[in-house]
């Protein structure tokens, strides 16, 4: 069934333009909360955002929706995406909201739904609200209309619920640490944890304006963190995302590390710690070639999910594992938490650090990564994979490549994008093969 709104990960687009206006967010909040009122308690719903300008506006819509059909609101304020789904486990809420646009720039929005497991919704849960957003709300007697209060000590909690899943005999004392909050949610909760656990802090993308997250920084604009972290003389370098539910690193020489490498080593860690569950990690079909192979190495399996960290969490429900996560940095570990968390998974890979003594360069490079281009090619409607001239270079592409390669085109799920991505041991031919596929997609676009 074609979607008029939610997308792989909510609903998202400009603010003040649809489906992220506030007359959408308000039906959202009816339409959210009358499907989540089951039973005869009094039901609630916690909001969080993350720090761009819109977000006032997005949450007092959602407010007004939640509270019309008889939801009492709890404001969290700005918190992390892992924040507001740990959040509505904890405080026994029926739905949590988290309103962010994770690492798009400040001018877009989005509204992302949690169930009462802390889960994100499903698909039928998802197609059950957005049917109801076309038809009259189900407006409470006037008797009925629910209440809307802020938590203040939320960050408190978040901060404490994240400690808690470092290793308790371990400090991060001597380790100088640069941690890159994106100007986004995390930009107090991140740095409090790390300072409370010890380490030497030099904390950037801490000053939101409303404007200006992932400006320049975060976790898609890693430049500045691997420059700092080299003239810091610092052990690593941390970077998040607009609503912290995706981490990229930088090891000490600067080098980036991406999510392959991240799950590298926690697949590895727990492996030997006896901690990793069904015998396998998680990844999409996006992750590197290399990551595979090492798991082969050592006795690791890898399951491959569609592109998104929802599916990668339905994967891991299914197989029994409770390690999983994407290229980009989306890391899931369900030991800790229901979604994905950066700061969670950072204490993960800190931990590892203290633990063995290395460096970040000797402990986060694995394995060597094959040859991998990714190219997006816009499109303006209409079916490009389906045509004739595009069936006919994949066909081609996947023949030059053979069995030591891989290719991966698919249709985003969230701009009008269609994405190209090829891997091999061949870096020019890769290339080549991204290359004329990219034009075949062009021409039938």
């Amino acid at each position: 069934m074609t979607r008029r709104y939610f997308g792989t990960d909510g609903i998202r687009g400009r603010a003040n333009r649809s489906p992220m206006t506030a007359e959408i967010a308000m039906k959202v909040g009816q339409a959210a909360g009358a499907h989540f009122l089951r039973g005869d308690h009094k039901h609630r719903v916690v909001i969080g955002k993350d720090t761009r300008l819109s977000g006032y506006m997005m949450e007092s819509a959602l407010v007004s929706g939640f509270t019309s059909v008889g939801m009492d609101v709890i404001l969290l304020g700005p918190m992390p995406t892992p924040g507001v789904a740990m959040l509505t486990t904890s405080m026994r809420a029926d739905i949590g909201v988290m309103i962010s646009a994770s690492h798009n720039a400040f001018a877009d929005n989005g509204i992302k739904l949690f169930g009462p497991d802390g889960y994100k919704l499903s698909d039928e849960d998802e197609a059950a609200i957005e049917a109801a957003l076309d038809a009259p709300p189900r407006l409470v007697d006037s008797e009925h209309i629910g209440r809307a209060r802020r938590v203040e000590d939320a960050r408190g909690r978040y901060i404490h619920a994240a400690k808690m899943t470092f290793p308790a005999d371990l400090r991060l004392d001597g380790m100088k640490i640069v941690v890159d909050c994106a100007n986004g949610a995390a930009y107090q909760v991140a740095p409090s944890v790390l300072w409370e656990l010890g380490a030497d802090l030099i904390a950037v993308g801490v000053t939101p304006n409303g404007t200006n997250i992932n400006d320049g920084v975060g976790s898609t604009s890693p430049e500045a963190l691997c420059a700092r972290v080299v003239a810091e003389g610092a052990h690593i370098g941390i970077a998040l995302d607009g609503d912290a539910d995706r981490l990229i690193v930088a090891d000490e020489k600067g080098r980036l590390v991406d999510g392959d490498q991240l799950m590298a080593l926690i697949g590895s860690s727990w492996t030997a710690r006896g901690t990793l569950q069904g015998g396998a990690v998680v990844a999409t079909v996006m992750s590197n070639l290399g990551l595979e192979r090492y798991f082969e190495r050592i006795g690791i399996g890898l399951h491959r999910s569609k592109v998104g960290d929802r599916y990668v969490l339905d994967m891991m429900r299914t197989t029994g594992c409770n390690v999983g996560g994407e290229q980009s940095g989306h890391l899931i570990l369900t030991d800790y938490a229901t979604t994905g968390d950066g700061l969670i998974a950072a204490l993960q890979i800190l931990a590892a650090l203290v633990t063995s003594g290395a460096s970040a360069s000797e402990l986060l490079h694995l394995f060597d990564p094959y040859p991998q281009l990714l190219k997006n090619v816009r499109f303006a409607g209409g079916a490009p994979l389906e045509a004739e001239g595009v069936k006919a270079a994949i066909a081609k592409g996947e023949a030059r490549l053979g069995s030591g390669g891989r290719l991966v085109i698919r249709k985003s799920g969230t701009e009008p994008l269609i994405r190209v991505m090829a891997e091999g041991e061949d870096d020019a031919l890769v290339g080549e093969v991204v290359d004329s596929i990219c034009d075949a997609v062009a021409k039938a676009a």
